[in-house]
């Protein structure tokens, strides 16, 4: 069996009710080549570029907890402590430090095509996909 590979943009998500009166959220995605209806159902993959954050400090980055806010803290509460100790003369590969967040290629499994608009070039993917409204993704079907 072979996998197909449909590009498209993230419009906006929403939720549908299924036959069975089940919930589900859904995102709209609009497709560059035609889609069939044969395609609802199917189990997909989606690769996208998540949102980008900025630098982050610690705390948001890597849920940290802080210091305590005693009287004589004054500029401390949010650092990340100490990095390494004096043996080693260096820091390792690795460590949970600030810096960029997001703005990565993230691949999200285990969704499903809920729906197929052929006329429109759209499908509804259970679930979220990353990324940002109008951003690109790629979408292989299994």
């Amino acid at each position: 069996m072979e996998t197909q590979i449909i590009k498209g943009k993230k419009i906006n998500m929403t939720q549908v009710f299924l036959d069975t009166g089940v919930l589900v959220p859904v995102t709209l995605v609009t497709c560059s080549i035609e889609v069939t209806a044969d395609l609802e159902n199917k189990n997909v993959e989606v690769t996208g570029i998540s949102k980008g954050k900025g630098f982050s400090g610690v705390m948001k980055k890597w849920n940290f907890k802080g210091s305590m806010a005693t009287r004589g803290q004054s500029d401390k509460p949010r650092a990340a402590g100490s990095i390494g100790g004096q043996t080693p003369s260096r820091v390792f590969k690795g460590k949970k430090m600030a810096g960029r967040m997001g703005n990565s290629q993230i691949t999200v499994k285990g969704l499903r095509i809920v729906k197929v608009y052929p006329e429109r070039k759209e499908l509804l993917v259970s679930g979220p996909v990353p990324g940002a409204r109008n951003s690109d993704l790629k979408i292989k079907v299994l």
